[in-house]
């Protein structure tokens, strides 16, 4: 059972009050779905419109760099309304190296972006997105160093420090046995996967895409693999059997991480999802409705064949489409309009009102 001492003082009422908290001894993903906050388009609806829907089905929020129009809405939440967001907060990559460089940048950061919203659980501060490997990668061991002793110095919150990588930093992913990191980024990754290892409850953000590995290669790989449509064993590795391809990635991805030396570093998914429109008819509203509704069903009954008793918190990509974009698929992975319409109906579920507090915080 997590502790209470985890959460800021603030929220100690709020969490006695409206959360029962039990220690789940079998697989459980309430509260562990969550979806990306992406902000770069012109039309969108202000916080409060666009998160009000969301309540009573996602507990889990991801901003890609302090927006204090979001944070004011969640710091503002929770004692006006009596609910709020779990949010996993993104630095933006310019800056990972000045964090990294500077701990009183670093203590800045925290005290400008943490600080003063205390009525708001941060679960993750991410180190640069994507930016493994390249040269701001280098910088993010260090940044995360900083970053931790920054909030341990600044904030009475736990938050977890880590970074989000793509399926790119794997120079073999099939079998997912096979999984190993590329030459380039295999020193910074042993660096991450070390920092990681010696902090049980921190995890990696990995963004997995099942849609880009089928539009890149469509000869080899089957659209039903990709969205989880079907119950054929496509990939037997081993004793393991694989029948959807978002599970192959995200345990090539473990294996990488357990040679790299992280044998007890959990897995996150910080991004996830289809495009419903700019790629002909790979990209299409059914097939975005498809992809997200039976990745749901799916994590709710199982983990990966590698690790099926992990229950493994991911984000959704992403809660609007985004018209300041590149134009083609970045503007259409959004499930709702800027107008709030949906793109297409997501069968969230449906929690109970005892919900495991483990879930929201870790």
């Amino acid at each position: 059972m997590k502790s209470l001492f985890l959460i800021c003082f603030s929220f100690s009422l709020f969490i006695t009050q409206y959360i029962s908290i039990t220690r789940a001894q079998q697989y459980d993903m309430t509260g562990a779905f969550g979806l990306n906050y992406g902000t770069k388009a012109n039309n969108l609806p202000t916080p409060d419109k666009a998160l009000n829907p969301l309540v009573h089905y996602v507990w889990r929020l991801r901003i890609f760099a302090p927006d204090n129009g979001v944070l004011d809405y969640l710091n503002r939440s929770y004692p006006t309304q009596g609910y709020t967001f779990a949010v996993a907060m993104g630095t933006l990559n310019d800056d990972v190296q000045k964090i990294a460089d500077d701990q009183n940048y670093a203590n800045s950061w925290v005290q400008n972006n943490i600080v003063p919203w205390t009525n708001t659980i941060f679960t993750h501060i991410v180190l640069g997105n994507e930016v493994i490997p390249g040269p701001i990668g280098n910088f993010v061991v260090q940044a995360m160093i900083n970053m931790e002793k920054a909030i341990k110095e600044c904030t009475t919150q736990n938050i977890q420090v880590t970074t989000a990588v793509a399926m790119n930093v794997l120079g073999v992913s099939y079998p997912p046995s096979a999984g190993v990191f590329t030459e380039d980024a295999m020193e910074v990754m042993r660096g991450v996967v070390n920092f990681l290892q010696n902090r049980p409850q921190y995890k990696l953000l990995v963004n997995v895409y099942p849609y880009f590995a089928y539009a890149n290669n469509p000869a080899e790989v089957r659209l039903d693999y990709a969205l989880f449509n079907t119950t054929d064993i496509v990939v037997q590795d081993g004793d393991l059997q694989y029948s959807n391809l978002f599970y192959s990635m995200v345990d090539a991805m473990i294996w990488a991480v357990e040679k790299a030396g992280g044998p007890d570093v959990q897995i996150s998914v910080s991004e996830t999802g289809w495009p419903s429109a700019g790629n002909g008819d790979i990209a299409t509203v059914e097939h975005a409705r498809m992809y997200v509704n039976n990745l749901i069903a799916t994590l709710m009954k199982s983990g990966t064949p590698k690790r099926p008793q992990y229950p493994m918190k991911t984000y959704i990509f992403a809660m609007y489409n985004e018209d300041l974009k590149p134009e083609g698929v970045e503007r259409n992975f959004g499930i709702y309009q800027p107008d709030l319409s949906e793109v297409y109906h997501v069968d969230w579920p449906k929690w109970n009102e005892t919900v495991n507090l483990g879930n929201i915080v870790d």
